[in-house]
């Protein structure tokens, strides 16, 4: 999948001058049409579609965001509540309640990423659910959700995420050398994150369609 997925998104490019530059813009504009066109990706579309459509990238990159913010609110909740109290206290000057918080926001800090990662789990299924079906709603049909982990098995979702995981840490790494001077590492950073979206986009692509036909 990881093989497949960085052919995709090199073919996406490579050769493809005119394509890249305008996933480069679809990058600069507030990056919502790249979203949209990530969701051409997850429907399955192969080889890469043509950068077109642009009144609809941006529409559909809008629900994209919007249904993520949505699943990012749990988190965020806990995020806010672990860290309101302590930022209270600081900007109040009482060291000694700051201090009495520290293990409240370490274990909130906990409680975060649990949560983070539960409803990263999900919202991955369900942003494709979306992208299949047209509907927003079924980006929240928990129940499908569940079936269709199921169907690929737990531990190999989990797996498939870690391995993407590890992917992102070392692009990461190689991007960040180039912030050794900023100019240079903020352009790399900006000419390579389209490829990045739809190699992430066309390995989870593979991982729902493992689970078999809907």
């Amino acid at each position: 999948m990881l093989s497949d997925a960085f052919t995709y998104a090199k073919d996406a490019v490579i050769g493809k001058w005119k394509q890249w530059f305008l996933l480069i813009v679809a990058t600069v504009l507030l990056f919502l049409p790249l979203l949209g066109y990530s969701l051409k990706v997850l429907r399955g579309e192969k080889p890469a579609p043509e950068v077109t459509g642009w009144g609809t990238l941006f529409v559909d990159g809008i629900k994209y965001l919007v249904l993520s913010l949505i699943y990012a609110i749990p988190a965020l909740i806990v995020l806010f509540i672990t860290l309101g109290g302590l930022v209270f206290a600081i900007i109040s000057g009482n060291t000694a309640h700051v201090l009495a918080l520290i293990g409240g926001v370490i274990l909130g800090l906990i409680v975060f990423v649990i949560v983070a990662v539960i409803t990263g789990l999900f919202s991955m299924i369900g942003l494709i659910r979306f992208a299949r079906t047209g509907s927003m709603g079924e980006a929240f049909n928990f129940g499908a959700i569940l079936a269709t982990i199921g169907k690929i098995g737990w531990g190999s979702y989990v797996i498939a995420w870690i391995a993407l995981l590890i992917v992102q840490v070392i692009i990461g790494v190689i991007i960040g050398v180039f912030y050794i001077v900023p100019a240079l590492g903020i352009l790399v950073e900006l000419v390579f994150i389209a490829p990045i979206v739809l190699f992430q986009a066309r390995y989870f692509c593979q991982v729902y369609d493992s689970a078999g036909p809907a």
